[in-house]
């Protein structure tokens, strides 16, 4: 089989990277791969996309970067991935990845208009996702672990929804049978939360909010880890 594309799109936390490794790191061991099933392009660094046909699929990381700002290398990635939806390749993108396919397909990402949304918060699925491929098996609802500055404030015409909540109403949806976005970070354990947590109140962003409330509310999250293997098993048995 085609190996798996992770596009990355920045790097993760310093404290993150020495602890736990790098975004690439979190996605190999999430979805259950083999550091040989995948093939990893730095997109910030400079690595060029591969040609469609020579992957299997794509997951697009998140990042610290804004959609929004339109850097040369998003822009390529967001054309790359207008082109591989109609195809029906497997792309899953989470954070970043997922306002980027939203962007790539004519919705619009922006800065959520109360702020990020961090910590773990508890996800609803909407109706449509009782029969979705990837979220069916998921229960009603769940938690998962967030952190986000900037939003899909509308979805593509032609995407499905799939989940949200009462703070950010665009955590999934899909376009095509095959093309996920996921605002949530399935790839993240409690010491990563924990991580975005303890920085973003270091930083002194929000003041108003109460930081340790937020830290307390960071727990496991096995529900919206398990899209990731479920994914994987998609990419192997998908025919496009």
């Amino acid at each position: 089989m085609s190996p798996l594309l992770i596009a990355k799109t920045g790097q993760t936390l310093p404290d993150c990277a020495r602890r736990c490794g790098d975004f690439e790191d979190w996605f190999v061991r999430g979805l259950g791969l083999a550091a040989s099933e995948v093939q990893v392009v730095n997109l910030p660094d400079g690595d060029r996309l591969p040609p469609h046909r020579a992957v299997s699929g794509i997951v697009i990381t998140g990042s610290h970067a804004m959609v929004t700002d339109r850097d040369p290398w998003s822009e390529d990635l967001a054309g790359w991935v207008a082109q591989a939806v109609p195809m029906g390749m497997p792309i899953l993108g989470v954070c970043y990845g997922h306002q980027l396919l939203a962007h790539a397909l004519g919705g619009e990402v922006g800065y959520h208009p109360a702020g990020p949304e961090v910590g773990t918060v508890p996800v609803r699925l909407t109706p449509a996702a009782r029969t979705d491929p990837l979220l069916a098996d998921l229960p009603e609802a769940f938690y998962a672990h967030a952190t986000h500055a900037q939003s899909v404030l509308r979805l593509p015409a032609q995407a499905v929804h799939l989940a949200g909540n009462d703070y950010e109403p665009h955590h999934a949806f899909r376009v095509g049978e095959r093309a996920w976005g996921v605002q949530f970070h399935p790839e993240f354990d409690t010491h990563i939360m924990h991580t975005y947590v303890q920085v973003r109140a270091a930083r002194c962003e929000n003041p108003e909010r109460d930081w340790e409330a937020i830290r307390a509310t960071v727990r496991d999250t096995p529900e919206s880890a398990s899209l990731l293997r479920r994914f994987a098993a998609m990419v192997r048995h998908a025919d496009w």
